[in-house]
């Protein structure tokens, strides 16, 4: 099914849903710039994660999008309009869209590459959807998709760049807080969007004690503005504790990151924006859900421990503080 890269000259790329599952396409969008390497890559993404996008060299152009029911008869045909207007050769939609499959349909772009799901017979190009089955991770199932256009790189890697404002401002921000260069930092992200990946809250408290009292760190916390109220009990817990929650953008938490010794998190967003400042995470997984388990949502790369049960009420504290040590070296 490949296609000749000659004709191909203009792209747009669809990944408009959370920032983790972002991350974990940069490889695959490298890899279509790579392969038409004259082409003009334009990316949909969703407002909160176009900040991410500043970060990646290969992408020429950002448009938002965002998944909503909001959206008006009138902007959906303006949006089309638009798109039918820059005269895209080729769409590649990451994550299966009913509405971008007619998109992109109705915008006139010739060739059209998605997954076999939410009307695919508007689509050119399809990939059986497999990954609730959990076999790969989903850098690689996303590769996968690339490839059926013939779509490849040798470099598989998320990394992400941090810019001098935005470690200025954590630098600035961890010297308000008495965070020194020398302080052992652990960042912790207690949260979840999904109920059943959530480890108990009264666990990551116990935790946060002993990594202070045990392992003396200084531990930050992290997480979006819906966490803020939740996170308050946090910092009565000791005065080594500091909470950023819903005080961070996506890229002052990756300079923040950067700066840690390590993650401890549940599965979600920061372990892969972890990942992409090559740091080492300690990732808290249930083990009884192919599609939602570390083979498939797991971090990527180097230096991680998964530790994952069938029912995360069985994960000790215990278990956490002995991978912290190994991953810290303690």
């Amino acid at each position: 099914m490949q296609i000749d890269r000659k004709k191909i000259k203009n792209i747009l790329v669809v990944r408009n849903d959370r920032f983790g599952e972002f991350i974990l396409n940069i490889p695959a969008i490298r890899a279509l710039k790579e392969t038409f390497s004259t082409a003009r890559i334009s990316l949909v993404v969703s407002h909160p994660v176009k900040e991410l996008t500043e970060s990646l060299q290969f992408v020429d152009r950002v448009i938002e999008w965002d998944i909503k029911e909001s959206h008006t008869l009138f902007e959906k045909i303006n949006f089309i309009g638009f798109l039918k207007k820059q005269r895209f050769d080729l769409a590649v939609l990451l994550n299966p869209s009913k509405e971008f499959n007619i998109f992109t349909y109705l915008s006139g772009i010739p060739v059209r590459l998605g997954y076999d799901r939410k009307w695919a017979f508007l689509l050119t190009h399809k990939l059986k959807d497999l990954k609730h089955l959990g076999q790969k991770h989903e850098v690689e199932y996303n590769l996968e998709l690339v490839n059926l256009i013939g779509a490849k790189t040798d470099d598989k890697s998320i990394l992400i760049s941090i810019d001098q404002k935005n470690e200025i401002f954590i630098d600035n921000l961890l010297k308000k807080h008495n965070i020194t260069e020398s302080s052992s930092l652990v960042v912790l992200h207690p949260w979840t969007s999904d109920p059943v990946k959530q480890w108990p809250l009264d666990k990551f408290k116990e935790l946060t004690r002993r990594l202070i009292s045990e392992l003396l760190v200084r531990v930050v916390i992290i997480g979006g503005k819906e966490e803020e109220s939740k996170s308050k009990d946090f910092a009565l817990i000791s005065p080594e504790v500091r909470v950023f929650t819903g005080k961070l953008t996506l890229l002052q938490s990756a300079a923040l990151l950067k700066r840690a010794g390590l993650l401890i998190s549940n599965d979600s967003g920061p372990v892969h924006l972890a990942k992409a400042v090559n740091i080492p995470v300690v990732v808290i997984f249930r083990n009884d859900l192919p599609g939602k388990s570390a083979q498939r949502w797991g971090p990527w790369g180097v230096n991680n421990i998964v530790i994952e049960k069938s029912n995360l009420k069985d994960i000790s504290v215990d278990e956490i503080i002995d991978a912290t040590r190994k991953l810290l070296k303690l």
